[in-house]
């Protein structure tokens, strides 16, 4: 199993750079950056929360489920 992170498509979407997302969520931009390229192993509610208040967008929109083939 495996969680894809599409906030790169999300961002892409409603065309906001990282810097400006990080600047509005009130996240270092490096952080923000590891959520983007999926090298994160977890995220804070109150994280996901300010990232779909500034992107007006869902959770689903920015996780994505992705079962593995070898199951």
């Amino acid at each position: 199993m495996a969680i894809i992170l599409r906030l790169d498509r999300v961002m892409a979407d409603r065309k906001i750079s990282l810097k400006e997302l990080s600047e509005k969520v009130g996240v270092a931009n490096v952080n923000l950056s590891k959520i983007k390229t999926g090298k994160i192993s977890a995220i804070r509610f109150s994280t996901l929360n300010a990232i779909c208040d500034v992107l007006d967008c869902q959770p689903g929109d920015i996780l994505e489920f992705q079962r593995d083939e070898n199951e």
